[in-house]
């Protein structure tokens, strides 16, 4: 098979000489032989597939570190490599939707668009230890209901759960330290339903979420830390932060969904096509975490988004503890038949009991109505 020069091999592979220098750099594409004396570099053709394929995902945006897992893969698996390529874009899609969410956000708080005025309109009111109240908003109203048990098995509570005048919070704390990294999660989201408005909110999370991880860093045990998923209404909208393995889900018009993407080596997988989600709940890994609040900066990035409220919307907020015990047939069941927000809490609660309680159970639920 003769040798292609790095001109020849550009043409026919529809990358320029410039980009296959990089990528030999890189290790990504390493020339068949590079001339000892004049530093030429020399192809075949038997390089065109693996060069064409880096040519495609460079034109979709996917990242040159990725770009050679997932040539790698090819030259093995072809058809695994292509799920990997969709589960990529199925990602690029959800982030997609998230910025052009805040774009239009953003675009609303600086024309002037009332859009976000009921954030300014909404009512201070007190709750009970049960954790139940209702929030006026401009158009829609928030009732909701919190619950936290210790499970059957754990010794202590490390979940902690949220519901106040515009924040829903559920954070579920690990480690010898666990209950104080959870609590100090959902204390450092309460403050920002006073202090945080309009097209600030995003960043206030983000910079509460910062000042956490930090936290947890200097002051934890070490090995200690906390997931969250929490949401902060502002106007129509909500703004939602999460790190880890606890969960946020949306019943609306009958159909449940959820709103959250696992940060956990097992949905990796099953994002890369290697592992069904049936296989994911007995995976002897399934509760490694890939993102948390855990005094890492390489793992606390919080995924960061805005969610258009709508009247009849139901939201349920969980840790670890429901969903790996109540079965995703009976949570949709509870979410669409309970009467009230208190109703779902109590009864995924004593699901989680009748399934064993293995592990510390928390949840929130509220309800988007209007009058």
């Amino acid at each position: 098979m003769g040798e292609l020069t790095i001109g020849a091999f550009a043409r026919a592979s529809r990358l320029s000489p410039k980009a296959l220098r990089l990528y030999d750099e890189l290790g990504l594409l390493t020339p068949a032989r590079v001339d000892g004396t004049t530093g030429y570099r020399y192809y075949v053709e038997a390089q065109l597939p693996r060069a064409r394929l880096v040519a495609w995902l460079r034109r979709v945006g996917m990242p040159l570190a990725r770009i050679g897992e997932v040539c790698d893969l090819y030259e093995t698996d072809p058809p695994a490599a292509g799920l990997v390529i969709g589960a990529y874009w199925a990602r690029v899609e959800t982030e997609t939707a998230a910025r052009r969410d805040l774009v239009t956000f953003l675009v609303d708080q600086l024309s002037g668009n009332p859009a976000g005025k009921g954030v300014e309109e909404m009512s201070e009111m007190s709750m009970s230890e049960t954790a139940m109240s209702e929030t006026a908003m401009s158009e829609v109203r928030m009732r909701y209901a919190t619950g936290s048990d210790r499970g059957l098995v754990r010794p202590v509570n490390q979940d902690t759960a949220y519901a106040g005048a515009r924040l829903l919070a559920v954070a579920d704390g690990f480690g010898a330290d666990g209950a104080r990294a959870s609590g100090a999660a959902v204390d450092a989201l309460v403050a920002l339903e006073e202090s945080v408005r309009g097209a600030d909110v995003l960043n206030g999370l983000a910079d509460a979420v910062d000042r956490v991880n930090r936290g947890n860093g200097e002051g934890g045990s070490g090995d200690s830390g906390t997931t969250l998923t929490a949401m902060l209404w502002t106007g129509s909208r909500l703004a939602l932060v999460h790190v880890g393995d606890t969960r946020a889900y949306l019943l609306r018009g009958g159909e449940v969904s959820r709103i959250t993407h696992d940060h956990t080596l097992v949905q990796s997988m099953i994002d890369a096509g290697s592992l069904t989600a049936e296989e994911a709940m007995s995976h002897p890994q399934r509760a490694l975490l890939l993102r948390a609040l855990d005094g890492s900066a390489d793992h606390a990035r919080p995924d960061l988004r805005l969610h258009d409220v709508v009247p009849g919307d139901r939201y349920l907020l969980c840790s670890d503890g429901l969903f790996t015990v109540v079965g995703p047939d009976d949570i949709r069941r509870v979410l669409r038949t309970a009467a009230e927000p208190a109703d779902a809490v109590s009864e995924l609660i004593a699901l989680a009991l009748a399934g064993g309680g293995p592990d510390n159970v928390a949840c929130a639920v509220a309800d988007a109505v209007t009058g």
